[in-house]
């Protein structure tokens, strides 16, 4: 049964038709990946889930019992309020419920009547059986852990909502729709202002979400690892596919050459028919030329026939040119090491980028990432170390922001600055394909999309024809469709690359070796971000059958002193220790559900067996983390 359902959903806003006739089932328990094109109506779908807007024609409905939470890109907050009291503030019903509990008890403690006594006994029983049932005992040790994982410190929790930059207010509005959980979540770019670390600990949050959820993302990678089903919104209607996003792209390159195919038959059939309804209509097969064309007229009504050609998405049509290739190694750096004040970002890092070599660059916010690419172009200076350039490199840079950019200029003007043997009608063909044309080419660049400006810089970064590019988060901004052409474009290139990156799926299609570099320490690997991941799920296994088969030494000299008895839980390998996290969790999440049955609470015994229940999985849980989070420590340099 579905959780939601819509069903013949239109909306039009003047004369563009956004929904067009939308039917689409969402079930409980399956996490769908929502794709489109930007514009394409992903943010109105999400507004008619939540309620937020109503329909012009069609019904949406959702079951009674569902709870919806949605992470908006504009989350608006209390400006009063600390990044603590925001991200609890959604909990604000349950704390009167607490002060509740705190004025019955502090009643009790002063009556002397057995009869009111036994009346405010059992106010509080049910009172506090709706705080457990709610999670109210476990909501500081949840904000703690969520807050964490989306990347602020503890100390953070104390700073005021406007003293938070605009991206660390979307994950404090991340962690206060995650705190709430809710049974189904609509997440617009849940990753967006997220480092890598922050990432992957969303993605194992979510794997253990018990419930629903329906994600729009360009994060390809988290789409693999989380999707149960992709959903493709364009033309105003959707299409299901079962699988995670590398099933779409393959399912959806069949049913393009599928529809292509179609269409050439059908045209072929229809063209025969009318040649052949046309040469006999006036001769002595009139009556059958007659039939057939009505019989064909007929099965066009029908829609029986393709005939207009299936068109792929607009996408940028990339090429990107290297003018003469080097030989051997063309970027160099030793020992590099760079800090600012008290704050080291890395130490002896030697770098190397060879002719016609893909490196990638990873890792959290404020390792120095970008430092590192500024100090191999010579625009930023080391503290020690050497760089060196093999005589007739010619770098081609691309910055994470638009600062290259002359705001003021046209499109057009800008790019012909940059090509000055251009004509303006060859500028306007290298426009059109990456969708500029007509009088788009006289827009403002200050008043472009990031998207925009980010194939403006492409376009100006192509005409340069380096032999070497440098490119930092070049997928920024960029739509699904244009980071695979991106990616086609980068694949084909003959030059050499060195990219920053967090994109994973990006990482994973082009980097032939990787650097990760983490706070105070980095390391490289031969191969792609998988290969990354393969090698520290080898580490934890490597580590679970160490610490299975490390003997115990034992002074023979001294007795051995008396210390707590080992975990039950040490010897389980790290895949089982996420599995037993996940059943503590389902199992504390039976418990809670059962403290809202009213008869629990007019019957103490079951009561307290409940309450002894939830808090021995609640011990095993807090201790099930504990090794799970020492086993990553164990294999990741601390940060």
């Amino acid at each position: 049964m579905a959780a939601i359902r819509l069903q013949d959903i239109s909306i039009q806003r003047g004369s563009r038709l956004v929904l067009d006739r939308l039917t689409l089932d969402l079930h409980p328990n399956e996490t769908v990946g929502l794709i489109g094109a930007n514009g394409a109506g992903k943010t109105t779908l999400f507004r008619i889930i939540s309620g937020q807007l109503k329909p012009d024609s069609g019904t949406a409905t959702s079951a009674r019992s569902l709870r919806i939470g949605q992470l908006e890109q504009e989350p608006r907050f209390d400006p009063a309020n600390t990044l603590h009291d925001e991200v609890l503030s959604t909990f604000d019903q349950l704390f009167a419920i607490e002060k509740r509990m705190h004025d019955v008890s502090e009643e009790m403690s002063r009556c002397t009547d057995d009869g009111r006594l036994a009346e405010l006994m059992a106010e509080y029983d049910k009172i506090n059986a709706r705080f457990v049932a709610a999670g109210g005992y476990t909501i500081e040790q949840r904000l703690n852990e969520i807050v964490a994982g989306v990347g602020f410190r503890p100390a953070d929790l104390k700073l005021p909502m406007t003293a938070l930059s605009g991206g660390q207010r979307c994950r404090a509005a991340l962690a206060r729709l995650l705190l709430e959980e809710n049974t189904f979540l609509l997440l617009d770019e849940p990753t967006n202002h997220l480092d890598i670390d922050a990432v992957r600990w969303l993605e194992r949050y979510l794997a253990g979400h018990r419930g629903g959820a329906m994600i729009v993302s360009h994060d390809r990678y988290l789409l693999d690892r989380l999707a149960t089903r992709i959903v493709e919104l364009e033309g105003g209607r959707v299409r299901s596919y079962p699988g995670n996003y590398s099933n779409y792209v393959k399912a959806r390159d069949v049913r393009r050459l599928t529809e292509e195919r179609q269409f050439e038959q059908d045209m072929a059939f229809l063209a025969k028919e009318r040649a052949f309804i046309n040469k006999h209509l006036a001769g002595q097969r009139t009556a059958e030329a007659k039939g057939r064309r009505k019989r064909l007229e007929r099965r066009l009504e029908s829609g029986e026939f393709t005939t207009e050609r299936p068109r792929d998405r607009q996408s940028i049509g990339l090429q990107f040119d290297a003018g003469t290739l080097g030989k051997g190694d063309l970027m160099v750096g030793r020992e590099l090491s760079k800090s600012y004040g008290d704050k080291p970002l890395f130490s002896e890092l030697d770098v190397e980028v060879r002719a016609g070599e893909r490196v990638g660059i990873t890792g959290p916010n404020g390792t120095g990432k970008s430092t590192l690419l500024k100090i191999l172009l010579n625009t930023v200076e080391q503290d020690r170390g050497e760089v060196e350039l093999a005589p007739k490199t010619d770098v081609g840079y691309f910055a994470q922001d638009a600062s290259a950019l002359d705001l003021e200029q046209s499109i057009l003007t800008e790019v012909a600055a940059a090509a000055p043997a251009m004509s303006e009608t060859q500028i306007r063909g290298m426009l059109g394909r990456f969708l500029f044309s007509g009088d788009d080419v006289h827009k403002q660049i200050g008043r472009l999309s990031g998207g925009e400006q980010s194939r403006i810089r492409l376009i100006k970064l192509i005409l340069q024809q380096p032999n070497v590019l440098v490119l930092d988060e070049p997928t920024n901004h960029l739509d699904i469709p244009s980071r695979e052409a991106l990616e086609e474009a980068l694949l084909a290139y003959p030059g050499s690359i060195l990219m920053v990156s967090h994109d994973r799926y990006f990482l994973d299609r082009l980097a032939q070796r990787l650097l990760v570099i983490r706070p105070d320490a980095h390391e490289w690997v031969v191969g792609n971000y998988s290969t990354y991941i393969d090698r520290l799920e080898a580490r934890r296994s490597e580590n679970d059958k160490q610490r299975a088969t490390k003997p115990r030494r034992l002074d023979k000299k001294k007795p051995s002193p008396a210390r707590a008895p080992a975990s039950p839980f040490a010897k389980l390998s790290f895949e089982q220790l996420e599995a037993e996290i996940m059943q503590r969790e389902e199992q504390l999440g039976e418990i809670e559900r059962d403290f809202a049955n009213p008869d629990l609470a007019r019957d103490p015994e079951a009561l307290a067996r409940k309450k002894a229940a939830f808090d021995a999985a609640k011990a095993e849980l807090a201790e099930l983390s504990a090794l799970w989070e020492q086993r990553v420590e164990d294999v990741t340099p601390e940060s």
